[in-house]
């Protein structure tokens, strides 16, 4: 990219009651309030009424651990489907693990919710396994062996196959003739993999995107495969060798992740060293802001000439979200980088994406 600062998406996690660990201990709000209705919704409209471009929603085939840190949840697809009616124009993303979910049950519930949200879907690609949480000597990515990696790989292409085995004019919906569907328009994609087969074709229509919109982590190496990679670095030149390398890898977007805590009522430094007094927050590789809104602008402005956009994970959602929305977003979009979804439009359109072509109608 340029050296000039360039639109950036703006993209939230907004799992649990933010990144620190002891997040759930200053929200202000009962521990239980995390798994019900309320909590997630008045924080993803707060997202949408503030201008991000989508809200991604963490999840864990495994379950918590014993530690002060440990958390339940809900599913993610269910809180994301959850969070669709009350909105529209945010995107919405959950996390859905690749190792853990048959493909075919990935396809059909990530179709389905694009369905539900008119197109504002999103998968961010997890792929949990013993091996590939071990960490190297000295990094912050976890290790991929190559056996795991072309199996997130396969999985990901044999779901985008499946979102292609509808072509879009399939549904006729003939009464005349009480037709519902057109047969020859839908196909069977014949998957044979390493550990896995998939025939289809998919229970449910193509998304209306065509495609959902995929993100993952640069540490999975399947740039090319995904739509958005996102790059972690604790630093903006770190973030910048990492983008370059993903677009190099073919990868269309690359989103850096950057963890945040805010001057709020207390200064971020104050905040920090009250929550670390309860769990300390490790280091995590990624960019980590501790300090003043105006700081964090200067940042992202920064980060505008280097990456697409970013994945702000607030310390505190009911601390650090609202000073995100009072004061930073519209500082971004006063300097031109930043602006918020239009009401209707898809996450595709959102983030510049096209629609793709089906790939079973183009060679039919």
């Amino acid at each position: 990219m340029t050296s000039e600062p360039q639109p950036l998406h703006l993209a939230l996690e907004v799992d649990g009651e933010g990144a620190h660990p002891s997040a759930w201990r200053a929200s202000g709000r009962p521990p239980s309030d995390v798994l019900g209705p309320r909590a997630l919704r008045d924080t993803v409209l707060r997202a949408e009424a503030g201008g991000f471009t989508l809200v991604t929603y963490d999840d864990s085939p495994l379950p918590p651990g014993a530690g002060d840190g440990a958390a339940g949840r809900l599913e993610a697809v269910g809180r994301a489907a959850h969070s669709s009616p009350s909105t529209d124009r945010i995107g919405l993303a959950p996390t859905a693990h690749t190792t853990t979910t048959e493909p075919f049950h990935l396809a059909a519930q990530l179709a389905s919710l694009d369905h539900v949200s008119n197109g504002r879907a999103g998968w961010v690609v997890g792929a949990t396994d013993d091996t590939a949480a071990r960490r190297t000597v000295g990094a912050a990515a976890p290790v991929v062996p190559d056996g795991l990696r072309q199996e997130v790989v396969d999985v990901v292409e044999v779901v985008r196959a499946l979102w292609d085995s509808w072509e879009d004019d399939a549904v006729i919906k003939d009464v005349p003739t009480g037709r519902y569907l057109d047969p020859d328009r839908v196909h069977h994609v014949d998957f044979e993999g390493s550990s896995f087969s998939v025939k289809g074709p998919l229970i449910t229509p193509r998304p209306p995107q065509g495609q959902v919109v995929v993100l993952a982590a640069d540490s999975l190496g399947i740039a090319r495969h995904v739509d958005v990679v996102l790059a972690e670095g604790s630093g903006i030149e770190a973030l910048r060798e990492r983008a370059e390398r993903a677009r190099e890898a073919g990868a269309p977007l690359v989103f850096a992740e950057v963890e945040v805590l805010l001057d709020a009522r207390q200064s971020a430094v104050e905040r920090l060293s009250t929550l670390d007094r309860a769990t300390p927050w490790a280091p995590s590789g990624r960019f980590r802001h501790v300090g003043s809104p105006e700081d964090l602008v200067r940042s992202l402005l920064r980060l505008a000439t280097v990456v697409d956009g970013v994945r702000l994970h607030p310390a505190v959602l009911t601390a650090d979200l609202p000073v995100l929305v009072d004061r930073v977003l519209p500082a971004l979009a006063s300097a031109g980088v930043h602006r918020p979804p239009r009401p209707g439009g898809t996450l595709r359109s959102s983030l510049g994406l096209p629609r793709p072509a089906n790939r079973f109608a183009t060679t039919s």
